[in-house]
């Protein structure tokens, strides 16, 4: 179950690695867009817009807690690629206390912030009601969230990306189901479909706890391992936060765009919906290699082999760029097709919207997955505060696009937003993956000199 990524070609392990956790990321779009589909073709356009409204505050609260998940990882991946079980252990242990006290935290303060934060984005009065219904149930859950992104994380930076996804598959399936039974049957519009993906976050969290109890004995604690260890927990949330707040900050730009968006109206806001939850579909196997490639960085580090480093991330970088070649003509050609699962046909306008929006934004898809692969793989290497300090310039380039173009010129400045803000994280992330790389070639070469393990 456990895989090594120290050894044998690089570009094998990366595309193995990739594929069962693209089809796990592939399921938790679908997991995450059943609420959306489900809600506009049995609801309505006003409830649709209504998920659609809180798309960027969702992001910027759960895209903050799968980024603090991952940067949890990161320490196990490298002590994997270390073989040293004993930390392996002790990291475990703490995460779970730091998982609790975090997770509780955010959840008081995140639903008592929820009105005025909707308040602030713009939400049209004639779906306050529902968005705030939606969102705040979604929040209430963040337990469940957590849940399944610490024990998946863990599991994937022990190498096993096929485990997850199997609990994920069946998590989709559960969510569809009570996104019909709840929204169809028992005719609780958005609450249900918010209800529905909090109950099946739970199971699939639960599933993956009891897979890791039974088949990992590596975590398993012993004596001395269950002890809280604040060194530990600093290396943790060294780890965690700065990834937390670079997914936070660049949700805080959407979230920025959004309150221009909301002020375009409904056909312009069900578009930006339909348009992004299409797009997130089309870039996913852009994306999934950057996360591989956190791990995959992760273990080597660990193992202190810095050529595999080298080696992967070009490997990776080629593999990203082809796929982005693909993902133009999907999104070009295909996207109006995609967009149909959201909105009925006769919403001509909001579809040519949303494809509109693709249009944009698919020329642009091979500097997003440079932010993908070299952002994954600067937190994989310990850089996840250089990676953070990206997402500050991609906040500013989008909140400035936002405020600076779309309250005058529309929707087809929003639509430049993401473009614009792609760039300006590649600023900082492409320059800074060399500065880094030369610091740990460096760095292993005095550790070698000095009898160091370096292979």
């Amino acid at each position: 179950m456990v895989k090594d990524m120290t050894k044998g070609s690089p570009m094998k392990i990366i595309i193995r690695f990739c594929l069962p956790l693209m089809l796990g990321n592939l399921f938790q779009q679908f997991y995450n867009m059943a609420d959306t589909i489900i809600v506009g073709k049995f609801v309505g356009k006003t409830a649709l817009s209504a998920v659609g409204s809180v798309g960027p505050l969702n992001f910027l609260v759960i895209g903050s807690i799968l980024g603090l998940c991952t940067g949890f990882a990161i320490p196990i991946a490298q002590s994997f690629g270390a073989q040293n079980f004993k930390k392996l252990r002790k990291i475990t242990a703490n995460i779970i206390y730091t998982s609790i006290a975090m997770g509780i935290l955010l959840t008081i303060v995140v639903v008592a912030f929820t009105k005025p934060l909707l308040r602030v984005l713009n939400t049209p009065d004639d779906i306050f009601e529902d968005a705030y219904n939606y969102i705040v149930i979604i929040f209430l859950g963040i337990g469940a969230t957590m849940l399944y992104n610490i024990v998946s994380s863990i599991i994937r930076s022990l190498g096993d990306s096929k485990t997850p996804l199997y609990f994920l598959i069946f998590s989709s399936l559960l969510n569809i189901g009570l996104d019909l039974l709840l929204i169809i049957v028992f005719k609780m519009g958005v609450s249900g479909a918010a209800i529905a993906t909090v109950i099946s976050q739970l199971v699939s969290g639960i599933l993956c706890l009891v897979f890791v109890i039974k088949n990992y004995p590596m975590l398993h604690f012993k004596e001395g391992d269950k002890k809280p260890d604040f060194k530990c927990i600093k290396e943790l949330v060294g780890n965690g936060v700065p990834m937390a707040l670079q997914c936070s900050i660049t949700a805080i730009g959407s979230v920025m765009l959004q309150s221009c968006v909301n002020t375009l109206g409904s056909n312009a806001i069900a578009a930006m919906t339909i348009g992004a939850k299409t797009q997130l579909m089309i870039v996913l196997p852009s994306e999934t290699i950057g996360i591989t490639m956190a791990t995959y960085c992760g273990q080597n580090l660990g193992a202190r082999k810095y050529d595999r480093i080298k080696k992967g991330i070009f490997s990776a970088t080629i593999l990203g760029i082809a796929y982005s070649v693909v993902a133009f003509f999907i999104a070009r050609y295909l996207g109006s097709f995609i967009g149909l699962l959201f909105i009925d046909g006769s919403e001509v306008a909001v579809l040519e919207l949303s494809q509109r929006f693709l249009d944009t934004c698919a020329w642009f898809y091979p500097i997003l997955t440079f932010i993908f692969i070299y952002r994954n793989a600067l937190q994989g290497l310990g850089y996840g505060t250089t990676a953070m300090f990206a997402g500050f310039f991609e906040l500013a380039a989008r909140g400035g696009v936002g405020f600076g173009f779309v309250l005058e010129y529309g929707f087809a400045a929003a639509c430049f937003a993401n473009p614009v803000a792609w760039f300006a994280a590649d600023i900082l992330l492409v320059p800074a993956y060399f500065v880094v790389m030369k610091k740990l070639k460096n760095s292993f070469l005095i550790e070698e000199k000095l009898g160091g393990n370096n292979d």
